[in-house]
């Protein structure tokens, strides 16, 4: 009888654990470094190439992201985005990207959730009311298929790192577009909530970007 018990408890928690996997498992980690100088952050990547820059459609882009702990994921994004992208020469080599987002419109899957994510356990919106990444460098060849490798500026929570990760970026006569699905460790951005002792928060954190800016016409 006490074995059918203890059976009985665990197979609950056996089902929870295999039904949360880790969104970030098999995704591109990206690569954390200390940020750029402030002049790499202001030099032309290309002074001698044509640049075009393109206002990021925010209704058609996304910023947003995957948390998990060890019984459930929560999937969010960013309602307020703003962003450019610079070409040279028609080009995403030598070009730049550019967004940042409203911390405080973070929106998921749970209004409780919202609420926790903008205090001073996650991303503390009243002291920090932005986050942003600036490209410092744009190379083609990506891993997991990607066009392009990005190295940029992130500044999130206060915190300023330089990330490398894949990016699929796609030059049409009408728009660029770049997507991205990469993982962070959101430690090196000092936030560190743990979560419950039994429910632990998990480090890495999903990041799904899909970043459009229309072309001008003419």
């Amino acid at each position: 009888m006490i074995r059918f018990v203890v059976l009985a408890a665990a197979v609950p928690a056996l089902l929870s654990l295999a039904a949360c996997e880790d969104p970030a498992k098999d995704k591109p980690k990206a690569t954390v470094a200390p940020a750029s100088s402030a002049q790499a952050d202001t030099k032309p990547a290309s002074t001698a190439a044509v640049q075009e820059t393109l206002d990021v459609d925010a209704t058609a882009s996304t910023v947003g992201f995957i948390g998990s702990k060890v019984t459930g994921k929560h999937e969010g994004k960013f309602e307020k985005l703003a962003g450019k992208i610079t070409l040279a020469d028609g080009k995403a080599e030598g070009g730049k990207i550019s967004f940042e987002v409203e911390t405080a419109s973070v929106k998921t899957d749970a209004a409780d959730l919202d609420k926790h994510l903008k205090n001073a356990d996650f991303f503390d919106v009243e002291k920090f009311p932005k986050a942003t990444f600036t490209s410092t460098e744009i190379k083609a060849g990506g891993t997991n298929g990607a066009t392009h490798t990005i190295t940029g500026d992130l500044d999130l929570h206060g915190v300023k790192k330089s990330i490398t990760f894949p990016v699929t970026i796609t030059i049409a006569p009408d728009a660029a577009t770049g997507t991205a699905e990469f993982s962070i460790n959101r430690k090196d951005f000092n936030i560190t909530i743990a979560g419950k002792p039994d429910d632990l928060i998990r480090d890495d954190v999903l990041l799904k970007l899909t970043l459009k800016a229309p072309r001008k016409k003419g």
